[in-house]
């Protein structure tokens, strides 16, 4: 990452970016500070940050400008967007209406961002890839997915989930309006998969912890002392078609008593800090269904057909594959016809039978030397995790390309990473 664009004026809000940074001791990355209209677009077009904080709450800074300039041209997508707002003044669900198809990905009230805005750049820049596959399968495919692992870390639940769903948002899956009502229900079910199925929380526990005077952050926080529950995650992934969203969350615990936890908020108050994750999800979902254990939970969301979508182009008819682990995606020395774009899985790479990388989503595309040079493949790739791929021929490509020339420079970008990357593997090797 080069650096990351702070949109603000505010030096008070910059001195609190500034204090977390350094009290996170995170010096990966650098922020530069512009309210100038001019120097903000002339930074978003040439310098292609990755990461923008942009503090809706600044009368000086001209958003709303700057937001229409992006919509005009469709390379200024590639970034995300971490919002900054004032909650006293501000709300947060009319901001998110009116800037829906911009890559707003995190908005933070101005209270929380001591608290989560290192996290939440952090995320962003981890999982990076999904900001280029908003504007990649808009084009390239009807399906797209996602996939989290995320530590009991309560606190950053909420920037998972809202990547997820403001994903949908922008796709025109779901009203803006309803968004942070998924949202909500899929952070309450993830956290469920925290309190209950890795630290082992009770309900008798929970209550009096609270009646304390405590919150669940601490609690969480004491269990994790143990390195055997500190070092669990809750698997958040989602798959989405033109129909639907289906959301899978799986924790590592041995399950729990679904129905007996429902019984409790129905018996008790709906608006109880127990199950109500369960309740919400239930009720905006199309389908909820358990597992027998109660480990992991699959949430359908119907697509609103009353959001106007806008019809797939490109890729959408390529072949989608489904490798398994141990299942050979293209052998060392094969024509490298087709590039495959990741969408979820790992994969490792052999030359001459020896391991020498890895590819995951991150990566975005797997192939792309051999298939752009017309040469045959340098190496072998073989599935480590099973996944989904989707295999682009040549002809499609370059009929993309001509349609979609900003995605030349995405590529040329993504090469660049892969090439920084190796090379700093090499240097530590």
């Amino acid at each position: 990452m080069g650096y990351i664009v702070l949109i603000n004026s505010d030096k008070n809000i910059k001195q609190k970016i500034e204090t977390a940074f350094r009290r996170e001791k995170c010096f990966d990355f650098p922020i530069v500070m512009m309210a100038n209209e001019k120097r903000i677009l002339e930074s978003l077009n040439f310098d292609l940050p990755e990461v923008v904080i942009l503090n809706y709450g600044d009368p000086k800074v001209s958003y709303r400008s700057m937001a229409d300039h992006v919509r005009k041209d469709s390379w200024l997508h590639s970034f995300g967007i971490i919002g900054l707002y004032d909650s006293r003044i501000q709300n947060e669900q009319e901001i998110m209406e009116e800037m829906k198809d911009l890559n707003i990905l995190v908005m933070l009230d101005y209270s929380r961002i001591s608290s989560h805005i290192v996290k939440s750049v952090k995320i962003v820049a981890e999982n990076w890839q999904l900001i280029y596959q908003k504007e990649l399968t808009s084009h390239f495919m009807e399906h797209s997915s996602g996939s989290f692992k995320i530590d009991n870390d309560i606190l950053a639940v909420s920037v998972y989930t809202g990547i997820a769903v403001t994903d949908l948002v922008q796709k025109g899956y779901l009203k803006a309006e309803n968004k942070m009502h998924l949202q909500l229900a899929l952070s309450e079910l993830i956290v469920n998969g925290i309190e209950h199925g890795h630290c082992g929380i009770s309900y008798d526990e929970k209550s009096e912890f609270l009646q304390n005077g405590r919150s669940v952050i601490d609690l969480v926080a004491e269990k994790c002392e143990d390195p055997a529950i500190a070092g669990k995650k809750v698997r958040f992934e989602w798959e989405s078609s033109p129909e639907k969203t289906v959301f899978t969350i799986q924790d590592e615990g041995e399950g729990f008593d679904v129905s007996a936890i429902k019984q409790k908020v129905e018996d008790d108050d709906p608006l109880a800090q127990h199950g109500r994750g369960i309740i919400m999800a239930e009720a905006f979902s199309e389908s909820l269904k358990y597992n027998d254990i109660g480990n992991e939970v699959e949430i359908t969301i119907k697509h609103d057909e009353s959001v106007v979508q806008t019809t797939p182009e490109g890729f959408s008819g390529e072949e989608v594959i489904y490798p398994e682990k141990g299942d050979t995606v293209f052998k060392e020395g094969e024509k490298g016809n087709f590039l495959y774009y990741i969408a979820s899985g790992r994969y490792k790479v052999l030359l001459n039978n020896k391991v020498v990388g890895s590819l995951s989503p991150v990566d975005l595309f797997m192939g792309e030397m051999a298939f752009l040079l017309n040469n045959r493949r340098s190496a072998a790739v073989l599935t480590e995790e099973k996944g989904k791929l989707i295999k682009i021929s040549r002809k499609s490509f370059v009929q993309v390309m001509k349609k979609y020339p900003h995605y030349g420079i995405f590529l040329s970008k993504l090469l660049a990473r892969k090439i920084v990357r190796a090379n700093e593997q090499h240097s530590n090797s």
